[in-house]
């Protein structure tokens, strides 16, 4: 079984019909102890998603939050900039396989998604089930994962 998530959550204008409706799904949800919401909070916030990807991802490096959900257009400029902050490991993923792997295998902590690239009922679907996989430390992926980490050190 899952444990009960705090789930930090961003977006730029192009997101945030995705956003709130999944967050509105969050909230509902008993796997979610908390949605962390720092926006936008409406298509009329021009903030752009690297400011907006880098708050949600520094919620979960600081240990705030467990995870984020990211939303953009593509996905793509909100991975790009929450990978910036160091400890985090941020993908796009808009299939269901994609999402679960990020997690067993790369032990991601930032789901990416673009409201221009899918449906809103797929992602929504992704984002539930992305509340059900957890990372294996024990797992032959962990080696991997250790060695991501250490390339930080380069920083």
């Amino acid at each position: 079984m899952a444990p009960q998530w705090t789930v930090a959550m961003a977006c730029d204008d192009a997101g945030v019909g995705y956003k709130n409706k999944i967050k509105a799904d969050f909230e509902a949800d008993p796997r979610v102890k908390a949605v962390v919401d720092v926006g936008s909070h409406g298509s009329d916030d021009k903030t752009p998603y690297p400011t907006r990807a880098a708050a949600a991802a520094r919620k979960v490096a600081s240990g705030e939050a467990d995870r984020a959900l990211l939303i953009c257009g593509t996905g793509l400029g909100v991975a790009i900039a929450a990978n910036k902050i160091k400890g985090i490991r941020a993908v796009t993923a808009h299939d269901p396989f994609s999402v679960e792997r990020s997690v067993k295998s790369n032990n991601a902590q930032v789901l990416c998604m673009g409201e221009r690239v899918i449906g809103i009922e797929l992602a929504r679907k992704l984002a539930s089930d992305w509340l059900d996989h957890v990372f294996d430390p024990e797992s032959a992926s962990a080696k991997k994962v250790d060695e991501i980490t250490a390339l930080e050190k380069d920083m």
